[in-house]
């Protein structure tokens, strides 16, 4: 079983990265916030890799993303 992941976001990094999600001129940095909102917010790597994103991911991509945001940002 794998553990869950865990993101709590500020209320200035929640407005960053919605901002990004909707209005990001680039697909990937859009798709990459959204994936990062809904771990804050909850979801599991698997459901947001499997669904609401662009397309399919793997679950480890997720959790490389979340990684990346917690070390360099977005």
């Amino acid at each position: 079983m794998s553990r869950r992941l865990h993101l709590h976001l500020t209320d200035e990094q929640r407005r960053e990265l919605t901002g990004a999600r909707d209005h990001h001129p680039k697909p990937y940095v859009r798709e990459k916030a959204a994936a990062l909102l809904k771990i804050a917010d909850g979801q599991t790597a698997k459901q947001v890799a499997q669904q609401g994103l662009l397309r399919a991911r793997r679950p480890q991509t997720v959790c490389l993303w979340v990684k990346r945001y917690l070390q360099q940002g977005l």
